[in-house]
């Protein structure tokens, strides 16, 4: 039997700037108009005239939409930083926790992706925080929360560390130009969350993870200036990437869940509640089509965030204990996947995990 380790506190950051999508309406009439024949809806849409898998049933609905269900998006300012997020999210799980930055012995963040080329914001968020112990970066993309889970829960477990830090940050808006309209279904955040013993039988039981290097060339890293002429990340997307994710995410999703139930000897009947990662309006719902669970036994959060990548999980997460729908002892099964990094899923037996305020940098301004 697996000795009781899991999360103890969880909290969100997020940026200063709410957009809805009256501010593309209003800034890219053109674009809008014509949106059918760019990025976005090339990525979301019938390779076929017709559907063709149980993904492109539950995306049909929002082929119309040229937001394909994006309603809002939090969005960095200028002034804001993917470090600023996650020093305000590592704050506020120590707080909750009840912790300081000395009482833990490794911090382990993601960050998808930093702002510098070549380093991860690990050590720069250490320093920042105060943090005496151990601190590394982990890439696993947009899958990496449950991987950092397991990693961190993994290593509490092994008697090598005994409070962990995890703190994962996602700003696509520096990866896309505001002229795409992959821009149009993506946000900005961070989440933290640390990991330590728990007093009962509760906290992870079991996992599966494999990599998904079936994605790996979905998106295509560019190098250019930005406006101050310093070199930055920028993102396009492959031509083949809509055949790609409508034909591989049944696959991951039962492969990941199947495996982490049977993994924590149950079956997905027992699982009281299921949070999957939502970077589409309509991927909760393909999820359980495909697992064949009542919808009911989820939550899609898709509408108030957008897509965060990982960080969606963790809001997942976060709301579910808030709202009530998932409350200690319960079975709950985590699933997230990433393009060319990894897709996972746990199984948690849920404990009574502190959930501090969710925050902002400052008080957060809407942008129509």
């Amino acid at each position: 039997m697996y000795s009781s380790v899991g999360l103890r506190s969880l909290a969100i950051s997020l940026p200063s700037t709410l957009r809805t999508n009256d501010y593309y309406n209003k800034n890219y009439p053109e674009l809008v108009a014509t949106a059918q024949q760019q990025t976005l809806a090339k990525l979301f849409s019938f390779t076929e005239s017709i559907p063709s898998n149980e993904f492109d049933i539950e995306m049909e609905p929002y082929l119309q939409d040229p937001f394909r269900g994006t309603i809002q998006q939090w969005i960095l300012s200028s002034e804001e930083s993917d470090l600023m997020l996650e020093y305000r999210a590592a704050q506020d799980a120590l707080k909750a926790a009840k912790l300081s930055a000395e009482d833990i012995d490794l911090m382990i963040v993601a960050s998808v992706w930093p702002e510098q080329i070549g380093f991860g914001n690990a050590t720069f968020l250490a320093r920042q925080l105060g943090v005496k112990g151990a601190a590394w970066n982990l890439d696993a993309a947009s899958g990496v929360t449950p991987v950092a889970l397991q990693t961190a829960c993994a290593l509490v477990r092994a008697g090598e560390y005994q409070n962990i830090l995890v703190v994962i940050s996602c700003t696509y808006s520096r990866l896309f130009a505001e002229d795409d309209t992959v821009s149009w279904f993506i946000s900005d955040g961070a989440g933290a969350f640390v990991v330590g013993s728990l007093p009962k039988q509760q906290g992870i039981l079991g996992t599966k993870t494999i990599h998904t290097g079936i994605l790996s060339d979905i998106l295509i890293p560019v190098l250019e200036a930005d406006r101050y002429g310093n070199p930055s990340v920028c993102v396009r997307v492959n031509e083949s990437a809509s055949k790609l994710l409508r034909d591989t995410a049944a696959d991951l999703l039962r492969t990941c869940c199947e495996g982490a139930v049977a993994a924590a000897n149950l079956t997905l009947d027992q699982i009281d509640f299921f949070l999957f990662h939502t970077p589409m309006a309509w991927f909760a719902s393909f999820c359980a089509r495909i697992l064949d669970i009542d919808p009911k036994r989820t939550l899609n959060l898709y509408p108030e965030y957008a897509n965060i990548g990982p960080v969606i999980t963790l809001v997942n997460l976060y709301h579910a204990a808030q709202l009530g729908k998932i409350r200690e002892n319960d079975l709950v099964l985590v699933y997230g996947f990433g393009v060319g990094g990894v897709a996972a899923a746990n199984v948690i037996r849920w404990s009574d995990i502190a959930l501090a305020p969710i925050s902002h940098q400052k008080s957060y301004s809407r942008v129509n």
